[in-house]
């Protein structure tokens, strides 16, 4: 039997307007590695958003390679990357951080973000030679929890890494999601210039796949592309990712789209709010984390494919629920009816 899934938000291939700008491009002959026209045009589209003409900017194909080109690059070999407890790269990435040689510090996440006092507090901890280095901090937006910064928050701990001498990661694989929520404040511009490195994610924002490196502190950007060859990222057709981003940005493609999933979930967890379930954390982007009886789980898990993220006491569960740029507003309306039947 067939179940609408809300486990990820790139289930469905790629907005037809993307696929388009493939076909169209398909038989014109292109330089390869990324230094292609349509590349360029990508990456003037990104430049206009960014504000920021210095940075660099590199299509690679998926969010754990970016990270890892990008942390093993800004880390010297005894050196570590901070990430908090709920962090990607400290769960999801099967330790690809690792692989690299450099460990992942890990401290606790306050409804997924990162604390500055937090990192002041682990840096204070490694204190000579016997112990790791903190070179870095890695943060995503929005976080593994549906969570999202604020601007003062970001300069905050921009400012505290500006002060230790940490290099600054930001993870964007949902970037949209977290530049169009409900009292975002944060433009790509402010996160050029307070991260020394992030990436813009394509693959869970519509694209068929690539997420664009960028690459914001001058001390990064000599041989940058001596790591993404050197880690499988140089792809020979890198027309392909370019291309995405040309679609996604030429007329604010990007936004439109992160704005739907964020109005699909926006619309699930006002249902659910109505039915009175709570929420692990407050919902804001296209993840939401509601907390539903175990019996109402069991059922729904029979029609629709989503994630049990964690037990909530004996008899209630925690469930991800995640909504993309293609997400019906009829499959959020049968969503929401099944629970409501499940909940009589």
């Amino acid at each position: 039997m067939y179940k609408y899934s809300f486990c990820n938000d790139y289930s469905e291939g790629a907005h037809p307007r993307l696929l388009e700008v493939l076909a169209e491009t398909n038989g014109v002959q292109e330089d390869g590695y990324g230094n292609d026209r349509i590349c360029g045009q990508a990456r003037e589209l990104l430049h206009r958003e960014l504000k920021s003409p210095e940075s660099e900017i590199h299509f690679v194909s998926g969010g754990t390679q970016a990270n890892l080109i990008v942390l093993s690059s800004m880390l010297r070999p005894y050196e570590s990357v901070i990430a908090v407890d709920s962090g990607h790269i400290n769960v999801h990435e099967t330790g690809a951080i690792e692989a690299t040689g450099h460990k992942v510090s890990v401290v606790p996440g306050r409804d997924g973000k990162l604390v500055p006092q937090e990192v002041r507090n682990l840096v204070a901890e490694h204190g000579d030679e016997h112990m790791v280095r903190p070179g870095a901090v890695y943060i995503s937006q929005s976080t593994e929890l549906g969570t999202v910064y604020t601007k003062a928050e970001l300069e905050e701990l921009s400012k505290v890494c500006r002060e230790l001498g940490l290099l600054l990661h930001l993870d964007g694989a949902r970037l949209g999601c977290a530049l169009t929520c409900e009292g975002a404040d944060m433009t790509l511009a402010d996160i050029a210039r307070l991260t020394d490195a992030f990436y813009v994610g394509g693959t869970k924002n519509g694209a068929l796949l690539g997420e664009a490196i960028v690459i914001n502190n001058l001390k990064l950007k000599p041989f940058f592309r001596y790591h993404i060859k050197q880690r499988g990222g140089l792809l020979a057709k890198g027309r392909v990712l370019g291309s995405q981003f040309a679609g996604l940005f030429e007329d604010g493609l990007y936004f439109d789209l992160a704005r739907h999933a964020n109005d699909m979930a926006a619309a699930l967890a006002g249902g659910l709010h109505e039915i009175g379930a709570t929420f692990m954390t407050p919902p804001v982007t296209n993840q939401i984390f509601p907390v539903l009886p175990n019996s109402v789980v069991k059922e729904l898990s029979r029609l629709y494919n989503f994630y049990v993220w964690e037990k909530s006491g004996q008899d209630r569960s925690v469930i991800r629920l995640v909504t993309s740029w293609a997400t019906p507003m009829d499959a959020v309306e049968m969503f929401l009816e099944d629970v409501r039947r499940l909940s009589k």
